[in-house]
């Protein structure tokens, strides 16, 4: 009878430890995507590279945004992932290149691979392996589903109230009640109608900086920290 409960044992033991390795896996995965949506934003603010002197070979003639925000994913694919399809459709961040969200669930390796191509052109020198690879991971993994918290004009659809409680004991700390101590930007007010673009810093952080990615915790509090963004002053 000790033997089979000691069998019993074992195997439960080994059942946790294998479940705990799961875990510690999927925390990982987490990470490396949140830095990904760091480096989408503007990586060489998250790696500490060089900024880029010239225009990125891909981005149009006489761009507006030309220089080294020329080489930030976001310029040319959005904050909305969709591109010449999404947001960026019109606009001075127009440039007519497809969105990010026909590779949603591809081979990270095979992402990883066309960040070196011709078209992208990211050398090693801006772009490590590590880099690529969490890159790589949120381009494949880490999209979900922003339309189900942004409404037809990119705002988010999260409850105010809540977000407010959220932000005033989570992100007020560091970025003011008001929204205004910001290290390098404007006001959050400012710029908060762009749903998208705040649940993509919420979710992941801001490159470079100390400010927590709230991806692993349920996306409806983004959403809602999100909506309650629009009601800070300007």
């Amino acid at each position: 009878m000790r033997s089979v409960q000691r069998v019993f044992s074992l195997i439960a033991g080994a059942t946790l430890a294998s479940l705990m390795g799961l875990s510690a896996i999927a925390a990982e995965t987490e990470s490396s995507i949140a830095r990904g949506g760091r480096l989408y934003d503007k990586y060489f603010g998250e790696n500490k590279t060089a900024k880029p002197a010239a225009d990125h070979p891909s981005y149009i003639k006489d761009g507006k945004y030309g220089k080294e925000n020329s080489w930030r994913c976001k310029e040319c694919h959005g904050w909305d992932y969709k591109g010449k399809d999404g947001a960026y459709a019109k606009g001075g961040h127009f440039t007519g290149i497809k969105g990010i969200n026909g590779a949603a669930g591809k081979d990270p390796a095979a992402i990883a691979a066309v960040l070196r191509d011709k078209s992208h052109g990211y050398t090693e020198a801006q772009l490590t392996a590590k880099d690529a690879e969490d890159l790589a991971n949120f381009v494949s993994k880490g999209q979900g589903t922003l339309a189900k918290y942004l409404d037809a004009a990119n705002k988010s659809t999260g409850n105010v109230g809540k977000g407010e409680a959220y932000y005033n004991t989570m992100c007020a700390g560091c970025h003011g009640l008001d929204g205004k101590k910001v290290k390098d930007g404007p006001a959050i007010g400012s710029v908060a109608d762009n749903g998208a673009e705040m649940m993509h810093k919420v979710l992941n952080g801001q490159p470079g900086e100390a400010m927590p990615a709230m991806r692993a915790i349920d996306h409806q509090i983004s959403a809602d920290i999100a909506a309650y963004l629009t009601k800070l002053p300007k």
